[in-house]
């Protein structure tokens, strides 16, 4: 069966930040590495939000979430780890040597030691907006996330949302765009303290608790006008609009992954103080995992994705080094430092 195939130490599924940097610590433990992406690029939920400001990433000054995409992606190739593209992992089988035998949708079979789960939320769904023949707008002014911010500029625009994204883009908007108003079913604003008190004190009209009820258009195409309703008296409004945002969470899709027989949650796996999951071999890191201390940044899906590949590591290997060495002491990086034109005694 496994003939054909070749071995790796390590086989992580999703390319998020948390899969990358682990796909970059293999390397640093100089480990045979795969990381297997479903999607056709690496970034995992950061390339919903391209044009964000990312602020909360140590020693990294504010930086264009594409960008940091971007260096994230280099940085996880240092070590040349086998990249895979366009397969969605929905099956594992462990071998009678302990080994386990991963099978994508597409039929394709890797063959691993160990294996570390970054899929964060799954494939994951944009929430649609739940008005009759809304779709019809989504190629001209409905939209359901924000690539780039220039074709807003001078634009009325309105938000249908209130968590973290809704409240980044509104953000974001308001210094170019005409107008932006946002529309929120609750009073509370969900994302970061600093960010909703931004906007806030902006110029953003907020208008709650209302939904979008109705879309108006004479050509049948383009969106002109939008009546909201007040979510306890039904009372109504209605704007002119350029554009319509909406940003009404994700759904969670985990798919056969759920089958597997981890301790999941409805969004989450139990994880234990060394990442593993109650499955011997199989580790997670990121968002995909929960522990009493886990920390929901992208700062703490290195650290997450950093312990998984020690503890995999001393899985294979329980007389390893716990840890390995930093960077300013792994040989790993010698050759590297050379070729940066760095002196080996300042390395």
């Amino acid at each position: 069966m496994t003939k054909s195939l070749e071995l790796y130490d390590i086989t992580i599924v999703g390319g998020g930040p948390a899969g990358m940097y682990a796909a970059f610590y293999s390397g640093m433990r100089d480990l045979k590495t795969k990381l297997i992406e479903a999607k056709e690029e690496l970034g995992g939920r950061m390339l919903i939000y391209p044009e964000k400001m990312i602020w909360d990433v140590g020693g990294v000054t504010p930086i264009l979430c594409e960008q940091l995409i971007t260096q994230l992606a280099q940085q996880a190739r240092t070590f040349d780890p086998t990249i895979i593209f366009g397969q969605q992992i929905v099956n594992f089988e462990r071998l009678e040597d302990g080994t386990f035998l991963l099978t994508a949708e597409s039929g394709e079979q890797h063959w691993t030691k160990t294996v570390i789960l970054t899929i964060g939320y799954g494939i994951l769904k944009m929430a649609k907006l739940d008005i009759e023949g809304a779709d019809r707008y989504e190629v001209t002014n409905l939209h359901y996330t924000v690539q780039e911010l220039e074709p807003f500029r001078g634009k009325h625009v309105l938000i249908s949302g209130g968590g973290d994204s809704a409240v980044d883009w509104a953000n974001e908007l308001e210094p170019l765009a005409a107008s932006v108003t946002i529309v929120h079913r609750r009073d509370q604003f969900g994302g970061h303290e600093k960010n909703v008190v931004r906007m806030k004190q902006s110029s953003v009209n907020l208008r709650t608790p209302y939904a979008v009820t109705q879309l108006h258009s004479k050509d049948g195409k383009t969106i002109e006008q939008v009546t909201i309703s007040h979510v306890e008296t039904g009372e109504t409004e209605q704007f002119s609009v350029d554009t319509v945002i909406v940003n009404h969470g994700l759904k969670v899709d985990f798919g056969a992954i759920r089958e597997w027989g981890l301790d999941m949650g409805e969004r989450n796996v139990k994880v234990n103080n060394k990442l593993a999951t109650n499955i011997p071999g199989i580790f997670a890191a990121g968002d995909f995992v929960d522990y009493e201390t886990k920390l929901y940044l992208i700062a703490g899906a290195f650290t997450d994705a950093a312990f998984a590949v020690n503890s995999a590591k001393l899985y294979m290997e329980p007389s390893a080094d716990e840890v390995a060495y930093v960077s300013s002491h792994n040989t790993r990086f010698k050759e590297k430092n050379i070729a940066l034109g760095v002196r080996e005694e300042d390395a």
